[in-house]
């Protein structure tokens, strides 16, 4: 309000004849003088400020010397000076003092209070807050404050007016609240989104405490999904699955939540949401209702960010049924297709191996969709992305196996794009597929012609010699280059030209992919190529009965063979064959010469059992998983299970009984953090740091919050002297990758006083940092300089940002191959037991081990385990432990052995090999 709107109450007239006082001798009469000297004071006080004085450092003195009083005549002067004092700031927020003055009047006698002073105060004081607190507990001082407020909602206009009214009508009558709300509930979607806010909470608050109401207010929360605002549409979706679990309820709400993904531009939101309509299926009784939503959920995969479709592909892929499975199938598959027209990006490669993991999945699941996934799938494995292709000759490996319907299609598929193979472990792979599958005469023949063509002209080394010459052909148009003059070792001219070609020379042309392999030094495609040659031979050997093409046949085979092994000891490659690689090649050899009927049926029949082994192991795994988590999801309550007591129920099992918005303003606030829900009984001292000492002058403590992205430091600050301690500041610096928000505003601590003080620090990264500082402050009244408390260190545990993670196991070996930074951790305990100390280790680090249960079963004195974890900011953290038991040391020997860490920065090794060394330190004591 401006000065021309204030409003005067009260007129007072005193000459001023004499020298106004000075602040110094007002405060000191203010603080330490008797009854009548105060009184005096307050009078020159009113008087000076009445006459344009600014006075704030009084307003303080006055409070704390002399509002408690309790002498008629100054309680009475006190209600002119609170008229007339500035009341708010220069933004117009109310003083914080002034909550301070209205504390003290509220623990008065109630009687005197409202007989004499009270309400002319609060209404002279003029602010919306302070009235609505007097009213909610004074109720009858206006009785009829909640008939003049609903008359007030009735012809209001203003939207932040009717949401302030309407608010204080729920506070003091909720039932003429409803009231209200009834008369106008088909005219809720025009009103306001902050007033929408407050009913969609009205409504929440009221069917969960009366759910006869449901029926009455349900509606309203239905026509609430279509309102403009996204918080109003996010809110009425989560509170109409609280309030009713009936189909289309359900409906609504996910396609609510769908709608917000997609038309949100923040990827964090788009996360937010995405969470929630995981949580809706979770539930059992959800999940059937969400599975005809599947297509409208694949909607969300128009969105770039790949974290985003990720968490996308797996609903997806949750919700399918045999009902929905070939239209996502088709989805999916464009999907891909469409990678092929975008430009390449590390995102583009990683948003195709998804894919390609998804309709692995669903093929697996439903078989019947494999044969119109394969051909699509198949056709990336000439893709430049050896990761999607790896990914691709996984899943044609297991289909061939598992489908022996399909087996002519892939073979067929197979051979079609086997010559634009650009990846040598693509290549190896698909040279053992067509090794171990090709069943007919002309496949085998097929597969021959393939190799042939794939290694070119034969024998290699003459061949390539003969390139090395580099003859020219006469057809070829030749060009001479300027003339240089040399001069030779006897001192004479020579002369030089140089000749090239308008070609390209047989030596620069593209080499075809095999032989460019081989010539690069790769061998070990050769000795697969060479047992691929011996499964094909030998089982073209039982099929044809003609000797003369047996023997044609195996000895092209041979011949095969030998020209590589011929080319690998000349010097042409560029790295020479390995001694393995010649011992393989050599074995074959010898297998193809004899053609025994035992190593036919090693070559063609072991192998093949040897992967079934392997997928069958792999399929009970997967089964085994599942089934885990049904029996999570399908939660039974048996007859003799103990009676949960609402009183004495943990946090973490009441989420459904208690206030969603609450809930949502503590996550919000940074309160649901994740080891608080793992111990719902863990209390907050556990988190305090003692700052300074018991002696000093000044007492601090601090509560550290680690919220994600945030820290927050609640500071607790104590005066431990007997003098007003003035403009005492809280200064703080940090280490590491942390960085102080804000600096904390300084404050005035009376003597025995104390004061809560709170920090913000952001964090980037995920690494141990150190907050430190001190309190400056200065003493009231002396003349030294500002006196200085230096606070304790505060370490930032590293483990609030990691969170256990999974990954393939071709995913962990590039990830270990890519991290440059690798930090060896020697193993230092006292335990005895390796398992034991694996589990400890997991633990203490929150990783997660990737080795399953079967391969660390049993006990022969050593251990090797792969770990993994991802932290917060998307950083991947990388462990290998390497353990072993002493045997011969006796049984109480401790387990020693080393712990590789390895990630992508340097400060993420470092702090993971700090807090292993500390738990390990903590279990030798």
């Amino acid at each position: 309000m401006t000065a021309a709107e204030n409003v005067c109450y009260t007129l007072i007239n005193v000459p001023m004849d004499s020298e106004p006082p000075s602040e110094i001798s007002l405060k000191n009469d203010l603080e330490k003088g008797d009854v009548k000297s105060k009184t005096e004071a307050l009078k020159k006080v009113i008087i000076m400020i009445l006459n344009g004085e600014k006075l704030p450092g009084l307003l303080m003195t006055i409070i704390r010397f002399v509002l408690p009083l309790q002498d008629h005549t100054i309680k009475k002067l006190l209600l002119v000076f609170w008229e007339i004092v500035p009341k708010t700031t220069p933004d117009g927020r109310l003083l914080h003092e002034m909550i301070l003055v209205c504390d003290a009047y509220r623990k008065v006698n109630q009687i005197i209070i409202i007989s004499e002073y009270c309400f002319e105060f609060k209404c002279k004081i003029g602010r919306i807050e302070l009235f609505l607190k007097v009213l909610l507990n004074f109720e009858h001082l206006i009785p009829d404050a909640p008939e003049l407020i609903h008359d007030f909602l009735v012809n209001e206009k203003d939207a932040s007016c009717k949401r302030n009214a309407f608010m204080m009508l729920i506070h003091a009558d909720q039932d003429r609240a409803l009231d209200y709300l009834s008369t106008c509930i088909d005219q809720v979607q025009t009103f306001g989104d902050i007033l929408q806010l407050v009913i969609v909470e009205l409504i929440y608050k009221v069917c969960h405490a009366n759910p006869s109401e449901r029926a009455r207010f349900i509606r309203c929360i239905y026509n609430l999904l279509q309102s403009s605002s996204p918080a109003v549409k996010y809110e009425a979706a989560g509170t109409l699955v609280t309030l009713s679990s009936a189909p289309t309820a359900i409906k609504a709400a996910a396609q609510c939540y769908i709608d917000l993904i997609i038309k949100e531009s923040d990827n964090n939101v788009k996360l937010i949401v995405l969470d929630r309509l995981i949580e809706l299926k979770e539930h059992p009784a959800h999940e059937r209702v969400l599975q005809d939503l599947v297509m409208d959920i694949l909607r969300v995969l128009s969105t770039p960010d790949l974290e985003v479709r990720k968490k996308t592909l797996q609903l997806a892929l949750d919700l399918v049924s045999s009902r929905n499975v070939e239209e996502l199938v088709i989805v999916l598959k464009k999907e891909v297709i469409k990678t092929n027209n975008v430009s390449e990006h590390e995102d583009t490669d990683k948003y195709r191996q998804l894919l390609v993991r998804t309709l692995h999945s669903c093929s697996v699941r439903f078989p019947d969709m494999a044969a119109n996934v394969i051909p699509v799938l198949m056709e990336f494995l000439s893709d430049n992305n050896e990761a999607a292709a790896a990914d691709v000759l996984e899943f044609v490996r297991e289909a061939i196996q598992r489908f022996d319907n399909l087996r002519m299609l892939i073979v067929e598929k197979m051979l079609e794009v086997f010559h634009a193979i650009k990846s040598v472990k693509i290549y190896r792979g698909a040279l053992w597929i067509l090794g171990e599958y090709c069943s007919t005469k002309e496949d085998i023949q097929s597969v021959m012609t393939e190799i042939r063509r794939s290694l070119g002209e034969i024998p290699i080394v003459e061949s390539e010699i003969k390139k090395e010459a580099g003859e020219l052909k006469p057809e070829e148009e030749i060009t001479v280059g300027p003339v240089q003059k040399l001069v030779t070792e006897m001192g004479t001219y020579a002369t030089q030209s140089a000749l090239s070609s308008s070609r390209p020379t047989k030596k620069e042309e593209d080499r075809p992919p095999l032989r460019g392999f081989l010539l690069d030094g790769d061998f070990f495609v050769a000795a697969s190529l060479a047992t691929t040659l011996t499964k094909i031979a030998l089982r073209y050997v039982a099929l044809v009965q003609e000797k003369k093409k047996q023997n044609s046949f195996v000895a092209e085979a041979m011949l095969l063979m030998a020209t590589i092994l011929h080319l690998g000891k000349s010097s042409l490659p560029k790295k020479p064959i390995t001694d393995d690689d010649v011992d393989r090649i050599s074995l074959c050899l010898k297998v193809l010469s004899e053609c025994s009927p035992l190593m036919n049926d090693i070559f063609n029949k072991e192998c093949r059992q040897s992967l079934s082994h392997m997928l069958s192991a792999k399929l009970e795994e997967e089964k085994l998983s599942q089934k885990k988590e049904s029996e999570k999801r399908n939660v039974t309550v048996q007859p003799d299970d103990p009676i949960s007591f609402m009183q004495l129920t943990a946090k973490n099992e009441m989420n459904c009984k208690e206030d969603q918005f609450q809930l949502s303003l503590l996550a919000a606030m940074g309160n649901t953090q994740r080891k608080e829900t793992a111990d719902p009984l863990a209390s907050k001292l556990n988190k305090v740091t003692q700052l300074t000492g018991f002696s000093d002058p000044v007492y601090a403590e601090a509560y550290v919050h680690v919220n994600q992205y945030d820290i927050v430091l609640d500071v607790l600050v104590v005066n431990q002297t007997s003098d007003t301690l003035q403009n005492c500041t809280l200064e703080l610096a940090t280490l590491g990758d942390l960085k102080l928000v804000e600096k904390p505003s300084p404050l005035t601590l009376a003597p025995h006083d104390f004061a809560n003080i709170k920090a913000n620090v952001k964090v980037a990264s995920t690494e141990n940092g150190i907050i430190f500082g001190n309190i400056v402050y200065d003493v009231s009244g002396a003349a030294s300089d500002r006196n200085c408390v230096v606070l304790s260190d505060i370490h930032i545990d590293i483990m609030d940002y990691i969170q256990p993670a999974t990954c393939t196991d071709a995913e962990f070996r590039q990830m270990w191959a890519e991290f440059e930074w690798e930090n060896k951790v020697t193993v230092n305990t006292n335990m005895v037991d390796l398992n034991d100390y694996l589990q400890h280790i997991l633990k203490s680090t929150n990783m997660k081990c990737l080795t399953p249960e079967k391969a660390l079963s049993g006990y022969c004195g050593f251990m090797a385990a792969n770990l993994y974890a991802r932290s917060i900011f998307g950083e991947d953290a990388l462990a290998n432990v390497s353990i072993e038991k002493p045997i011969h040391q006796g049984p109480d020997a401790a387990v020693t052995g080393h712990i590789r860490i390895r990630a992508k920065s340097q400060g993420m090794a470092l702090s993971l090999g700090d807090k292993i060394n500390l738990s390990q330190k903590k279990t030798s004591i």
